[in-house]
């Protein structure tokens, strides 16, 4: 006989061998066991994953922020400038520049010098002896008098707009000349190489020898174009600054894109997305809290640092707050951001508080969108659309205020105050607009508009008042008879049991 086992007749070509294998009970509780053991190991992966990006993220967030504004204003002329604008209206800073050119003024003139001229001079003349002693006592008063026409000059130039335009000229120049040094850019009068700080005074030299040559002096013609640069000063920290300009130009670029990087990698990470979005953006909130504390803390060092001989308490004050206003913007532009995605990420939670308000929304919406098609404005087709795609067009109103905050040149509170303003306002009317599409059929809205429901139709050959149920019969009632728990047998029917029942022999 052939040792090969024939094939079954039920199972033609012998594949029964090949069906899946049917697990028993016990298989498929181990099974099952194993299963939620993998996928709670790999929820707690992810748990700790997202929790180590978290505290990175809450770790980077304050120091971004500072990076991206020392970047902004170190290295962009036009945001400096902007910044230290408003140094030369602040009434405190310009009372110390006006105190310190008159002082300087008065003390380049010498009173002493011309009273003594005044006395030698009366006194050469024959003057009698009283009016030469009283001009010798008029220097006090004319110092006095010196230095109230010299304050009342500078008080002029100083408070009007020559001053704020001279103000912001040389800061642009100054700026502008140590970027250029500290970049190595080689743009700029002001040149740095090899640890040597150059002035190049080529355009300089060109306009006095082109002046020169129009004076009539034909020899001026014969100046050298060599020896166009002046040594300023050699030093050997030059490179250390200039690797420090490069390193704040790589921090302030890319810290904070690295920061909202690991926010959306502990987001995506997290098993709950909602949850962990609501956390981190509630702890970036606290560290811009921290952040603006820390900035208070260090104005009140420096206030503290600064002699009050040097300079007026009330002036150094001013120059802080103006030099860190834009870092404080930031700050609360952030606060303002984070606080706003938290509250929103909670209302979009299973809490009661936040049904409660999503509750209360919807009738709002739908009350108003029902008033609109009382008075006939139907938006038919295109509201159906939008209940159908509500989920899409609210992501849409979302991603474009997200959008536009980033397209805003530097958004303030204010800013993101109104771009959150504008997104409810179309999130609601989009609603309203939905609501107010309407069932297909006229008739069904009608309907459903009554208040008071519709009647119930009564089965034909049931009795009045009787209860929903079988057409023609009541419910049946069970009723044990005797009175021990197994004292009798169960009656059931539709008509009404007596009070007397008599068991059945």
């Amino acid at each position: 006989m052939d040792g090969d086992a024939a094939p079954d007749p039920q199972d033609p070509g012998g594949e029964a061998e090949h069906h899946d294998h049917v697990m028993t009970a016990g298989e498929r509780a181990e099974y099952e066991r194993l299963r939620r053991h993998a996928a709670m190991r790999h929820r707690r992966l992810r748990r700790a994953g997202s929790s180590v990006l978290l505290l990175l993220v809450l770790l980077l967030a304050p120091p971004a922020v500072v990076a991206a504004w020392v970047q902004d204003t170190v290295s962009d002329t036009d945001r400096y400038v902007e910044t230290v604008a408003p140094l030369a209206s602040e009434p405190p800073v310009q009372d110390v520049v006006i105190n310190r050119l008159t002082d300087r003024v008065v003390d380049n003139v010498d009173v002493a010098a011309v009273t003594d001229s005044l006395t030698d001079a009366l006194r050469d003349a024959g003057a009698p002896p009283r009016v030469v002693a009283g001009s010798e006592a008029l220097e006090g008063p004319l110092r006095d008098a010196v230095r109230t026409a010299v304050d009342r000059v500078v008080t002029r130039v100083i408070t009007g707009d020559v001053f704020q335009q001279g103000w912001e000229g040389a800061n642009r120049r100054a700026h502008a000349a140590v970027v250029d040094m500290l970049t190595g850019d080689g743009e700029g009068a002001v040149r740095a190489e090899d640890g040597t700080v150059r002035l190049d005074v080529g355009e300089v030299v060109d306009q006095v020898r082109e002046r020169l040559v129009d004076a009539g002096f034909d020899k001026a013609t014969a100046i050298p174009d060599t020896d166009r640069t002046i040594t300023l000063f050699e030093t050997e920290h030059l490179g250390k600054a200039q690797d420090t300009m490069r390193l704040l130009d790589v921090l302030g670029a890319w810290l904070p894109v690295l920061t909202v990087v690991l926010a959306a990698l502990a987001v995506w990470t997290a098993p709950a997305h909602r949850v962990m979005l609501m956390i981190t953006a509630a702890g970036v909130g606290v560290m811009m809290v921290v952040l603006l504390v820390a900035l208070a803390v260090a104005r009140r060092v420096y206030l503290d640092s600064v002699p009050p001989d040097a300079l007026p308490t009330d002036a150094a004050a001013a120059i802080y707050d103006t030099f860190v206003r834009f870092l404080r913007d930031s700050t609360r532009t952030l606060l303002v951001v984070s606080v706003v995605t938290a509250l929103v990420a909670y209302l979009y939670g299973p809490g009661r508080p936040a049904r409660a308000v999503r509750t209360a929304t919807d009738r709002s919406t739908t009350a108003a969108g029902r008033a609109l098609r009382r008075a006939g404005m139907r938006t038919g087709s295109g509201g159906r659309w939008l209940t159908d795609h509500g989920a899409w067009t609210t992501g849409g109103v979302i991603a474009a205020a997200a959008l536009a905050l980033m397209l805003w040149n530097r958004p303030t509170p204010g800013a993101v105050t109104l771009v959150l303003g504008i997104a409810l306002a179309v999130l609601i009317l989009l609603a309203v607009l939905a609501a107010a599409a309407g069932p297909d059929d006229p008739t069904a809205d009608r309907a459903a508009g009554r208040a008071d429901p519709a009647p119930t139709r009564r089965p034909a050959g049931a009795r009045p008042g009787a209860r929903p149920g079988r057409p023609g019969h009541r419910r049946a009632r069970r009723v044990r008879c005797g009175g021990g728990a197994g004292a009798g047998p169960v009656l059931s029917g539709a008509a009404r049991p007596t009070r007397t029942l008599t068991r059945a022999g």
